[in-house]
């Protein structure tokens, strides 16, 4: 539990369900980054946490940002970011959007598709174009493999295609999968961008760029490997790909830069069970799916948890939101396991929560507000 955390929450006393966020461990996170892959140009994934408060400090840091929509191009402009600083990354967008960032002096584009070409060449003229590449997604937590990317022989076309239409076709894209936990993905990736980068090579189009997507890793309950492997991986793969000569290389961090710096404080509802022989407890908290931890789908990330009885015996439980919705449940097979003295009205909390909470959660579900956010 991270101290400056665990002391504004003792002293403000916030109402739950909240998010805490401590600014420093952003700023950490960033730095470390930049230390381990100081060749790479750190684009932040806006969608991971776009509270400007984070946006503001990355630019400070001399961030570049990989957004999803015009409204987190605007966001990123509001708080200080450069146009040129700016990826438009999400391969799906309107061509009135296009126009918009374009506008604004963005000029960096991902695609996937030859539609989504035609709306740039037609929005943003002359602009730098990425393809993002299909990948497999095994390893990953929270895998991203069916929504996005095209095969090599259709991104070999389009980079062709891109070129024609009077765009500059700058690179290629791929992403392994959000809190990859095996670093050998990235290893692999890269191999197969090379060859796209030779076919292309033998057209006359010399790729600048490489994207290597995200996919590092918050510490959640399983555990991934330090940071530092993953930064060795990637070094090697790209030295034995590309040798001395290597291309720009992006990397589009959002987990790893604001997961591990935000704790959400949750109370306990209720305590039940559903028969007189039931071991298993349900708990009940005034959080669920619907009210930030969205990506407990599947029970795909399975967040640490901290009681005020830590330490002392558990058993089995279910863990459960507050709405009237049969979906509402986090965890009924991760085997999850909490104190028998837990009580209604306890406080618990979730670590390493956050990315990917306060902006995935309703705007009035059951009449639930938002979650709130502090930043300190």
């Amino acid at each position: 539990m991270n101290r400056k955390i665990a002391r504004f929450l003792v002293e403000k006393r916030p109402e739950t369900p909240c998010l805490v966020v401590d600014l420093d461990v952003v700023a950490q996170n960033y730095q470390t980054l930049h230390r381990l892959l100081p060749w790479a140009h750190i684009y932040y994934a806006v969608k991971a946490n776009p509270a400007p408060e984070i946006l503001s400090l990355l630019v400070g840091l001399g961030s570049n940002f990989d957004t999803s929509s015009i409204y987190e191009v605007e966001e990123c402009l509001k708080v200080g970011a450069k146009a040129e600083t700016i990826s438009f990354s999400n391969t799906i967008k309107k061509q009135r959007d296009i126009a918009a960032a374009f506008d604004r002096g963005v000029r960096l584009f991902a695609f996937d598709s030859l539609a989504e070409l035609e709306k740039l060449s037609q929005a943003a003229p002359g602009s730098h174009v990425y393809c993002r590449l299909k990948m497999t997604n095994e390893g990953a937590d929270w895998p991203l493999s069916e929504k996005f990317g095209c095969d090599i022989e259709m991104a070999r076309d389009l980079m062709i295609k891109a070129r024609d239409m009077g765009l500059d076709p700058y690179g290629v894209a791929f992403h392994v999968g959000s809190q990859q936990r095996d670093v050998s993905k990235w290893d692999v990736a890269i191999g197969k961008t090379a060859m796209l980068f030779s076919a292309l090579n033998e057209v006359g189009i010399e790729l600048k760029m490489l994207n290597l997507g995200g996919g590092f890793p918050a510490h959640y309950r399983n555990e991934a490997p330090p940071l530092e492997d993953y930064a060795e991986t990637i070094h090697k793969a790209l030295r034995r790909t590309f040798g001395n000569k290597l291309p720009d290389v992006m990397v589009e961090p959002g987990r790893m830069m604001c997961g591990d710096a935000g704790v959400i404080q949750a109370e306990v509802v209720l305590i039940s069970t559903k028969s007189y022989g039931d071991t298993r407890r349900w708990v009940y908290l005034d959080i669920g799916k619907f009210g930030g931890l969205v990506e407990t789908m599947g029970e795909a990330i399975r967040y640490r948890m901290r009681t005020p009885h830590d330490g002392k015996a558990t058993g089995p439980v279910v863990l459960a939101g507050p709405t009237c919705d049969g979906e509402d449940i986090l965890y009924d097979k991760a085997d999850y396991q909490l104190p028998l003295d837990l009580a209604v009205g306890d406080k618990v909390e979730f670590l390493s929560a956050g990315a990917y909470t306060q902006t995935y959660c309703s705007v009035g579900f059951n009449g639930f507000p938002p979650l709130k956010a502090y930043f300190i």
